[in-house]
């Protein structure tokens, strides 16, 4: 067995030849975007009600289904299960959500800050899942 073939069984440990950084990577961003999405089913009504302001069609469906979606979505990463399906459904919400939903550049003066710093912290998230999305599609 050569040095090459020693790192690659080091490196593969049960998990699909990615280290404990991608892994621990994984479960942050994973655990973080179920956790998000979870929150909004504390108080639905409230996030309905904003999936309303924003002019979501169907708010009181919408709503829930993208929590419930992020929420799978977000375990799904975090155990790197069903990855293709997992990191691209966080993509698509996060895209989608992002530039609609947290808009901060046409929000009041009030809300701005608020806005702006949910636009950023998806933005990154949007990152992280693009990265781990590539990693679902390496063969």
């Amino acid at each position: 067995m050569s040095d090459e073939d020693t790192a690659t069984t080091e490196a593969s440990d049960g998990d699909g030849g990615r280290g404990a950084p991608s892994r621990l990577g994984r479960v942050l961003l994973g655990v973080g975007l179920a956790a998000q999405a979870s929150e909004d089913f504390r108080d639905m009504d409230d996030t309905i009600e904003y999936a309303e302001s924003a002019g979501v069609p169907l708010p009181e469906l919408a709503a829930p289904f993208a929590s419930g979606m992020m929420v799978v979505a977000g375990a799904g990463i975090a155990l790197w299960r069903l990855p293709r399906i997992a990191t691209g459904a966080a993509v698509a919400f996060l895209t989608v959500v992002t530039g609609t939903m947290h808009d901060f550049w046409n929000a009041d003066e009030d809300d701005k800050s608020g806005e702006r710093l949910a636009f950023f912290g998806n933005l990154a998230m949007l990152g992280g899942a693009l990265v781990f999305l590539r990693e679902a599609y390496k063969k």
